[in-house]
């Protein structure tokens, strides 16, 4: 069974009125890069990228450089060829554009496999810890309000208090765009709003300098704040070092990391307590492997992070099925040694709408899908709806 065609979409959807800010943009719109391979027998197999910039060049990279060398390749084969395209690329991406499409490349592969042996994703890759897993709310970012000191907290409040009622016990909340004092108010805020009881995560997206994320650091702790993402830049590996030694918050990052070298820096250099490795970005499951393996043998919990389309979702599902508990125990515990999967609650109908069968909280959890393959049928009227430009 070999690889016939290699076909992108370009998916945008405007936001309007839901547009929202992290520290580091508003986001006027929700936007994704999806492939599908198709073999010379018709199986398809889907896989996403270019989910942190602009998608065109992934795209542009996967139809006019990578595409040609694996058609006409086995399909069945996803590692050996992620190590092809990867030597090829060696001196000229080793980060950014060139992972992101051989990301997306590599979960379609691995999409065609579990159907070839009409197995699972998680299953080739030895089996699950888990069928299901607990989910935390991703939301609390900042709306056009963010100037109107009291608008902003009163819509925060709600926000907040509404995951709560939904079912989620654990929410993420966005900071770094404000001051640390005004940012260290919202999150006094989501506490009040929604009790002792609910964990509180925090995301920055790398707004801080070391000196400035100690200082959060030290608010984050008065709010028993479980974990703080991305504090500092991605390059500044001593500046995460510095915080984790300073602050007992739970240092967390790897969203902008790429494959097993990168992720082997943060390791070694003792930066960070939660990996965050993302299917889409660092290499997708064929590198997803080697950065557990890397984590787990440095003690390390990892904890995917999700951005995208549902493609994404089902792929970060099947990589959390095989983490095992870190470390274990007789019940693990959500957060604490047991993985828990990112559940962004912003609008985005690329999320919402792409499959015909869709992702839905259950008990506090997301089910892990168990078809073949990813386990997922893309609804292609809706792909088409959202697609921008399609090779």
């Amino acid at each position: 069974m070999k690889i016939d065609k290699i076909t992108t979409f370009i998916l945008r959807v405007p936001l309007g009125n839901d547009k929202f800010y992290s520290s580091q943009a508003a986001f006027p719109e929700r936007n994704s890069l999806l492939v599908k391979i198709t073999t010379d027998d018709g199986l398809v197999g889907w896989g996403e990228g270019g989910q942190y910039g602009p998608p065109e060049p992934v795209a542009t990279c996967i139809n006019d450089v990578l595409a040609p060398l694996i058609v006409g390749q086995r399909a069945s084969e996803p590692v050996r060829i992620w190590e092809k395209l990867y030597a090829f690329s060696r001196d000229f991406g080793q980060k950014g554009t060139y992972i992101e499409a051989i990301s997306a490349l590599d979960i379609a592969l691995w999409d065609i496999w579990g159907k070839i042996l009409d197995q699972p994703i998680y299953a080739l890759a030895g089996g699950a810890f888990r069928s299901r897993v607990h989910a935390y709310a991703t939301g609390c970012y900042y709306g056009e309000n963010f100037g109107d000191r009291e608008a902003m907290l009163a819509a925060l409040e709600k926000e907040a208090a509404s995951y709560v009622a939904s079912g989620f016990d654990l929410l993420k909340i966005k900071i770094g765009l404000l001051s640390v004092e005004a940012d260290a108010e919202r999150i006094a805020t989501v506490r009040s709003a929604v009790g002792s009881g609910i964990k509180l995560l925090v995301d920055a997206n790398h707004a801080y300098n070391a000196a400035t994320a100690v200082r959060m650091g030290r608010q984050l702790e008065k709010h028993d704040v479980l974990w703080f993402e991305e504090p500092v830049v991605p390059e500044d590996l001593a500046g995460y070092r510095r915080l984790r030694n300073e602050v007992t918050v739970r240092i967390a990052g790897g969203e902008a990391e790429f494959t097993r070298f990168g992720f082997l820096k943060l390791f070694s250099q003792e930066c960070v307590d939660i990996a965050q490795p993302d299917l889409c970005v660092c290499g997708g499951f064929s590198e997803f492997l080697k950065i557990q393996a890397l984590a787990g043998s440095f003690g390390i919990l990892t904890i995917p992070h999700v951005w995208g389309s549902a493609i994404a979702i089902a792929a970060a599902l099947h990589a959390l099925a095989i983490i095992p508990p870190t470390p274990h125990t007789y019940r693990p515990i959500p957060l604490q040694n047991e993985p828990v999967v990112e559940y962004d609650r912003k609008r985005n109908p690329l999320r919402d709408e792409l499959l015909m069968e869709n992702f839905r909280l259950e008990d506090g959890c997301v089910v892990i899908p168990q078809k073949p393959g990813l386990g997922i049928s893309v609804d292609e009227k809706v792909l088409q709806k959202y697609a921008d430009g399609s090779r």
